[in-house]
Parts: structure tokens; C-alpha cells; sequence
């Protein structure tokens, strides 16, 4: 079991084509030297496509694709584990927004799919409804690294304290949540709604975003989403916070001391008195 657990927080600008998207990933691993230490990299929601035009169909992933297999050579150079925060992943008959895990030895396996989809209308933009193209996932999601219970949620499930309410009854060390925000609620709720679940469950969370303009690679579309991918401590405070506009990544080191150190002083779990089913 290690103390700390070394990540790196990678936050890109995905757009309509799986190549291209691949080739940012492997530029952002590039950034990150390979003696770092880093065992995890956390990547956002649609990281391997991103639907630049709202309505356009969205191709569906399998794990036998090709990508998966690339990536699965990068994560055994690297000796590192992939979290792929979402791709649009064919499971049976129905597509999942799914996040997908590549292990230090090239193991693949979908790992969590997003329970809570966003279906939306914002006054004076047109409605986004994720419903149209994905199935609801069905229960939470949680792996462990290194000794570290790591939970998983996708994006909008952040605005659902219940999910989460879950993962703090289970201990988890880390609640990952790899996202694509849209600007204006990204600048109203992304930070608060990090901090309080950090703070609710006595964790680490780790937020991978995509970040800035996103072009379309066939047609003249274009959207934005926020950025701003944080590591929030136990405590609520920022380890690491990057900016709202374009791909980069950081490393940061977590300490299980930080989290037995706030669960110590704040014995929240002796202290509940509201149970979730």
C-alpha cells in the first residue's frame, strides 16, 4: 500500500476526430517525463471524440478498437494506469457514456458509466439532451491503485450529492470526475461543487476538463467548454488548478496523511445519521 499516489491531471481539447485526438494525447503524455513517478493519468470526459455540432450522429467505441490498443502501449511504457474519463462506448444494444480504464499492463475494461445525463436548456441557447444519444448507467463505480479506493462519475453527475454520499460511506480515497463543462456553468458552479464534494467526503477529487475552443475537423462547428481542471485536497483546498483555454497537464502527489489527518480532526463517518439506500 503506497502513501501517496502520484497523477497527472491531463486536460485536453478533444474534437470530432479520434486521430487527432490520439495524437493530443500522446503530445500531452510527452510533457509528462516517464521517470515522474506518475501512476495514474486522468483524462476528460470525451476524450476520444467530442461532438462539436449538437445533433450530429456519435460513433460508437468498442474495446477491441484500435485507439484502446495504442493507448494500451503507452500506459505499459509508461507503467502507469489510463483513466479515459468517457468515450462513447457500444455495450450490447445500447451506447454508454462510459469511462474506460487501461491498466500498467495494458489490461482494457470500462470501469463506470454516467448515471446522470445531461438534458438541458439554458435561457437563450439551444437544449442539449444527452438522453437523445446514450442509456443512463446504473450504479457506481470504484477500482483500486496502489492500495487508494478510487471513485469514478462523469461531468454532470457532480450536481447530484447522493452519488457521492455513496462513495463517502465506502471511504474512498479519490472521486475522480473527468468532465466537459459548458462555460456558463462552468463560472457559476464548477469550483463550488468540487470543493464541497471534496469536503463532504474528507477526499481527494481529481477533475480532468476539456478546455477552450473546439473546432470541428469537417464542418465549419464550433463549441467551447470551461477548463479550469482542478486537484481538490480533503480540506477544500486547490492543489492544482489549470487555466480555461488549452490543453496542458500537471502532476501532482496525493498523501493519505492529508486524508486520515481531516477524517481524524472531523470524524464525519462516526458522526452521520442519514443513511443512503
Amino acid at each position: 500500500m503506497s502513501q501517496e499516489l502520484k497523477v497527472a491531471l491531463c486536460q485536453m481539447t478533444s474534437v470530432d476526430s479520434v486521430n487527432a485526438n490520439l495524437k493530443q494525447i500522446e503530445s500531452l503524455l510527452a510533457e509528462v517525463p516517464e521517470n515522474a513517478g506518475v501512476r495514474l493519468y486522468c483524462f476528460p470526459e470525451n476524450c476520444l471524440y467530442l461532438r462539436v455540432n449538437e445533433g450530429e450522429a456519435v460513433p460508437p467505441f468498442n474495446l477491441t478498437d484500435k485507439v484502446f490498443a495504442d493507448l494500451a502501449v503507452l500506459a505499459r511504457k509508461r507503467k502507469a494506469y489510463f483513466h479515459l474519463g468517457s468515450v462513447p462506448l457500444q455495450m450490447g444494444d445500447f451506447l454508454y457514456n462510459s469511462s474506460v480504464i487501461i491498466s500498467d499492463e495494458g489490461h482494457i475494461e470500462t470501469s463506470y458509466q454516467k448515471i446522470h445525463l445531461f438534458d438541458i436548456q439554458l435561457s437563450g441557447q439551444k437544449p442539449i439532451r444527452e438522453s437523445d444519444v446514450f442509456r443512463h448507467g446504473e450504479g457506481p463505480g470504484i477500482f483500486e491503485l496502489d492500495g487508494w479506493k478510487i471513485a469514478q462519475s462523469i461531468c454532470y453527475d457532480l450536481r447530484f450529492a447522493e452519488l457521492y454520499s455513496q462513495y463517502a460511506k465506502e471511504h474512498v480515497d479519490v472521486i475522480l470526475v473527468p468532465a466537459a463543462f459548458l462555460v456558463k456553468t462552468g463560472e457559476a458552479h464548477w469550483e463550488v461543487l468540487l470543493r464541497a464534494r471534496a469536503i463532504e467526503s474528507q477526499c481527494y477529487v481529481v477533475a480532468s476538463a476539456q478546455a477552450g475552443l473546439h473546432t470541428s475537423t469537417h464542418s465549419t462547428g464550433q463549441r467551447s467548454t470551461y477548463g479550469n481542471s482542478m486537484v481538490v485536497e480533503p480540506w477544500g483546498q486547490m492543489a492544482v488548478r489549470l487555466d480555461g483555454t488549452e490543453k496542458q497537464t500537471s502532476v501532482c502527489s496525493l498523501s493519505k496523511a492529508k486524508i486520515e489527518q481531516m477524517r481524524t480532526q472531523i470524524p464525519m463517518a462516526q458522526h452521520r445519521r442519514v443513511t443512503v439506500k
